[in-house]
């Protein structure tokens, strides 16, 4: 059996690729299992040299990596471009990584013994990626799992399984033995994720996507007692205040907004602005949203691609829709175009709105207004997500005290972007468990080992 993969620009089918099932991810698992030892006793550096030479087998082909994502997301060439070299980050830090991990050796508190810990891969993992950074998040989860001595069995989003297929294609030509990787892409995700949750010889999930998806994964992992790496939904606050540097602010919304199309969970999705410059923040940023070029990501002029399906389109107007039935004003934008939603901006946006309840995925900022930092954090921290958010103000004191406040796993300071492969990504509350990049990142995928090292 296969599946289409399509262009969301035009519809027109890219390619067919296998449909695995629940048998085929049980056959992955086997040949994970059976190549985990061998790969956990490879010597870090030969691991390392394994990512670093598919770090450059991808930049080598970084054209044929950005078209191909650009084709299956939607996504302006520019920005698949960027996607690829921010994926290749991570297979080159986590490549680092490997040579890095370490234990410990330390005296008892009573002299008798000596504690020697160490680190030691957890087994054989499941990755779960999402369909909005295609190449990117999978190198986030491959990198550090490949590093750490895991064997691996992916599942690409169904939307977009060939950058995925394409990496391992890469990956295996850089040396990575049989078995270590296996991609699954299959239209029918539920039953084989259930399947290999269900069976004991897996031990780690990572899962990139919405909250409701993640909770059921967590609760079938829990049989298992599985290692678990959740990164889920958000609903970002993008903080103004009237000490803002406000064409930082604006330059910072417009890529806190705009980036992958608003089709990210780190996009600012509430645009929280202090009374006194509301009026001015909002008219310039519509004016600057005005001018972003709708065209399919393979247009050289094109700025704001497609979205990614259907379906992704008619949630993004319903919640315009809402917003504006309660009162919101359309300041740019509002109507869907074909596959395409225009870069939007919505004012006097009401609490009770759906928008600002619910994660956004789209192109579209609708901004509300505060008096005071009271009043700036309690509406910021009023939702149960808490994957990033954004502050702009020119006072240092305010940007500690808010920092600290925000109930984020993540702030932008001044700065409207924050996903970087050497700083750890992550939420807390309803956005998930655990941390991808950085130092961190490694850790999700060893478990510690205790020694009690008796001395006669």
């Amino acid at each position: 059996m296969s599946f289409a993969v399509r262009d969301p620009a035009t519809g027109e089918v890219l390619d067919e690729v296998f449909d695995a099932g629940p048998d085929d991810g049980i056959a992955a698992l086997d040949a994970a299992v059976a190549a985990q030892e061998a790969w956990a006793a490879t010597p870090p550096k030969e691991r390392a040299d394994v990512l670093r030479r598919a770090r450059e087998g991808m930049l080598a082909r970084i054209e044929e990596f950005a078209l191909l994502i650009t084709r299956e997301m939607g996504k302006p060439l520019a920005e698949s471009r960027a996607e690829v070299n921010y994926a290749a980050d991570f297979l080159q830090w986590f490549a680092e990584e490997a040579v890095r991990i370490s234990g410990e050796y330390r005296m008892s508190p009573g002299g008798d013994f000596r504690i020697v810990t160490t680190r030691q891969p957890v087994g054989p993992c499941l990755l779960i990626s999402p369909w909005n950074f295609p190449l990117a998040m999978i190198a986030r989860k491959v990198g550090p799992a490949l590093a750490a001595g895991c064997t691996a069995v992916v599942k690409p989003a169904e939307d977009t399984p060939l950058s995925c297929l394409l990496l391992a294609e890469v990956l295996t030509g850089a040396g990575l033995p049989p078995g270590v990787l296996t991609v699954l892409p299959t239209s029918r995700p539920a039953p084989l994720v259930e399947r290999l949750l269900a069976d004991p010889r897996l031990r780690k999930l990572s899962f990139t996507g919405s909250t409701q998806v993640g909770r059921t994964l967590l609760a079938q992992a829990a049989g298992n007692v599985l290692r678990t790496s959740m990164e889920l939904g958000g609903n970002a606050p993008f903080l103004v205040f009237a000490d803002a540097d406000l064409d930082a602010a604006i330059d910072g919304a417009l890529l806190a907004k705009l980036r992958n199309g608003g089709q990210s969970c780190v996009a600012a999705n509430r645009f929280l602005v202090e009374e006194a410059v509301a009026e001015e923040f909002a008219a310039r940023l519509a004016d600057r949203m005005s001018r972003v070029r709708l065209a399919p990501g393979t247009d050289p002029g094109a700025e704001l691609g497609p979205m990614i399906n259907s379906r992704q389109l008619d949630r993004v107007a319903r919640l315009v829709d809402d917003a504006v039935a309660r009162g919101a004003r359309v300041l740019t934008g509002g109507q869907a175009s074909g596959p395409f939603f225009p870069a939007t901006v919505l004012a006097d946006v009401p609490g009770s709105a759906l928008i600002h309840q619910e994660e956004i995925f789209g192109p579209v900022a609708p901004i509300s207004v505060f008096k005071g930092e009271e009043s700036a954090l309690a509406l910021a921290n009023d939702t149960p997500f808490g994957l990033v958010a954004y502050l702009y103000t020119g006072d240092l004191g305010r940007a500690v005290r808010v920092s600290e406040r925000l109930e984020a796993g993540m702030v932008g300071l001044n700065r409207g972007l924050v996903s970087n492969a050497a700083a750890p990504f992550g939420g807390v509350k309803a956005s998930g468990l655990g941390r991808e990049g950085g130092f961190e990142g490694i850790s999700e995928y060893l478990s510690t080992k205790y020694l009690a090292l008796g001395l006669t």
